[in-house]
């Protein structure tokens, strides 16, 4: 489900005194099938650029195709496209409102219309995609969900309704090591089972040089760069220059090769490290 993004541009509180603009001629396509990052500074506009992929913002300027969808057209069905275009927002409690998990899980779902036999099997299949025991989590208050739980349970709402493209917004910040790990793990097996489109906005540069194909990189309102992983993290200064870190590997590899050890600058995964490191102490010691 291709979205094309042509000279976008967006700002807040427009024709007021207090006009901030966001987007400025933002171009940007993504391809069927693609798991892409979308990083940047806090506020350089990566939230914004998101929710125009499934209309939760219209374009002011420029334009936003999905699919062959214009979402500024006034004859544009825009509930089709938000049914296809999920959008998981970074706070699971802007997400989930019903009193159970199931029901929550089930809005889509019903909303579409759907026979109660498919609106129980989609909820049950989305529980299991993310990992929560139908039998134990379909009538558990939201309340009483952990912090990961919930991301999972708002994840699997987005399921429900068999999106193509999932848009995924910070979805593990604030979370302890273990349920970042969860939810992470569900996010690759969508990606690499479902096939699912994957749009992933994140502070961390670990979890998107983990995950992400292609990384776009916004600043102020522009996309600075947008090309394969390994290359983006290969412009270490410039990412750095407007304020991004980089994925820990990079760093550790650095201090790896003022030791000795001849690493190709290229790594940015803990697994290559090894794999690489492990292959080299088979034939020879590393740094000869």
């Amino acid at each position: 489900m291709p979205i094309e993004i042509k000279n976008l541009c967006y700002s807040y509180k427009q024709g007021t005194p207090f006009e901030k603009k966001v987007l400025h001629n933002v171009n940007l396509s993504i391809n069927d099938g693609e798991f892409i990052g979308l990083i940047g500074p806090t506020q350089s506009g990566k939230t914004t650029l998101a929710q125009h992929c499934n209309a939760l913002i219209i374009p002011q300027k420029g334009r936003v195709v999905v699919n062959g969808c214009d979402t500024a057209e006034k004859n544009a069905n825009l509930t089709d496209l938000r049914q296809n275009v999920g959008y998981v927002f970074q706070n699971p409690d802007y997400q989930l409102f019903a009193p159970t998990v199931g029901e929550d899980i089930a809005f889509g779902p019903v909303n579409q219309k759907l026979g109660r036999d498919e609106i129980n099997n989609r909820v049950r299949e989305a529980m299991e995609q993310v990992g929560l025991d139908y039998n134990i989590f379909y009538k558990r208050d939201i309340f009483a969900l952990s912090g990961g739980q919930k991301r999972r349970a708002a994840i699997a709402g987005v399921l429900a309704c068999r999106p193509r493209v999932m848009i995924l917004d910070d979805v593990t910040a604030g979370l302890d090591p273990r349920g970042r790990e969860e939810i992470l793990a569900v996010v690759r097996k969508l990606h690499e089972e479902k096939m699912l489109t994957i749009i992933f906005i994140s502070n961390s540069m670990d979890e998107v040089a983990m995950l992400a194909d292609r990384i776009a990189v916004l600043d102020k309102g522009h996309i600075i760069i947008d090309d394969t992983t390994k290359s983006v993290f290969g412009e270490a200064e410039k990412l750095q220059q407007i304020g991004l870190e980089l994925p820990e590997v990079m760093e550790i590899t650095g201090k790896l090769r003022e030791y000795g050890f001849k690493l190709p600058q290229t790594l940015i995964t803990l697994d290559e490290v090894v794999e690489l490191i492990s292959a080299d102490l088979q034939g020879k010691q590393v740094g000869e």
